[in-house]
């Protein structure tokens, strides 16, 4: 067992990493408001945090991870561009299931964290290298996926401006999402919505029962997604290769999905870059589905250092999240990557060896 005190000072030496590469230490508040976070990290944060109510603020929650208020101090009182590094105790519920994991995940733990705010092309490719070069001695697999490639995707499809806004917001959701493919890929069986004097009940207002009745009724005269599109999303969805081998998947299948060719080559220069930091891309793993596996406000490039364990989360993971900034910006936006890292998963793999 790690103490405390131990994966403290592995903390300590990745916060002073950080600074040396220009960023500035910030302590965000532990106690936060509610409604912002869960509308923002998704449904899997919304099952997994702490949330109460407090007589003043309303409902609040235990800080589940350090990127919304950072871009909320930095929206509100940062300029451009910015560095910002930080370390502290996040806290998520964890279910275990009915069998108890060798390495069960900590309900409260340290996250150290490095986020860039600035119009900087390199910069994906600095913090993925940084990240790369920090955990280079734990032997670690490195994975990457690209968000902005499969958001691309989906809305090249030739459906409704309805059924396209759910399949992107289900996009994390993989078996949603199949779900609502399969579904929006059948013709539709007229439903009969008949009028009523009944008044309304339930917790939606009667415009939004209005609108989602409008949207039933609309979908009768949806033509079926044609099956090619399906099969397309498949093959996108299936590609898991090193780095420049997905790359060339990639090229290929943008050829029939033309709208995902600019990021693809977006990917592909990235991938120049790191190698130009001195990290082979062939060592990277690159999964098209590896975006749908985080966090929710990732648009761009996202990327994971996991260890052999199978129990284990992530070492570290981060990526691009430009809309977040848009979303808390109040008129204002700059692209902006990060990620963190688990100084304790780190003070554990250096127990064992």
């Amino acid at each position: 067992m790690v103490s405390t005190a131990a994966k403290q000072q592995v903390g300590q030496r990745i916060l002073s990493a950080f600074r040396q590469a220009g960023a500035s230490e910030v302590a965000p508040d532990i106690l936060l408001d509610a409604a912002t976070l869960l509308d923002l990290y998704g449904e899997d944060i919304r099952a997994r945090a702490y949330v109460t109510t407090d007589p003043v603020r309303g409902e609040v929650a235990l800080r589940p991870d350090f990127t919304v208020p950072v871009v909320q101090m930095h929206m509100q009182d940062g300029a451009e561009p910015a560095r910002y590094c930080y370390l502290g105790k996040v806290f998520r519920k964890q279910d275990h299931g009915d069998t108890r994991p060798e390495q069960p995940r900590d309900n409260e733990y340290l996250q150290a964290g490095f986020e860039i705010f600035a119009r900087d092309t390199q910069a994906d490719a600095e913090i993925f290298a940084l990240f790369h070069e920090l955990l280079q001695p734990y032997g670690l697999n490195a994975a990457m996926g690209d968000m902005d490639i499969l958001l691309d995707a989906v809305r090249a499809l030739p459906v409704s401006d309805a059924r396209r806004a759910a399949l992107l917001h289900h996009v994390w959701r993989p078996i949603r999402f199949s779900r609502l493919l399969a579904r929006f890929s059948a013709p539709v069986e007229p439903r009969n919505l008949p009028d009523s004097d009944a008044p309304w009940t339930g917790l939606r207002s009667g415009t939004e029962m209005e609108t989602r009745i409008g949207t039933l009724t609309a979908e009768a005269d949806e033509a079926p997604l044609p099956a090619e599109w399906s099969d397309r999303l498949t093959r996108l969805f299936a590609i898991d290769a090193p780095a420049p081998q997905a790359v060339e998947a990639l090229r290929v299948l943008a050829a029939e999905i033309h709208q995902i060719a600019e990021a693809v080559e977006r990917l592909s220069q990235r991938l120049d870059q790191i190698a130009a930091r001195g990290v082979d891309p062939a060592t990277i793993r690159f999964a098209a589905s590896h975006g749908r596996e985080t966090m929710e406000y990732y648009d761009g490039m996202t990327f994971t250092f996991t260890a052999d364990k199978p129990d284990w989360p992530p070492i570290a993971s981060g990526g691009r999240y430009d809309a977040l900034t848009a979303q808390l910006g109040q008129g204002r936006a700059i692209p902006a990557v990060g990620g963190i890292i688990r100084p304790g998963l780190i003070a554990e793999l250096e127990a064992i060896c």
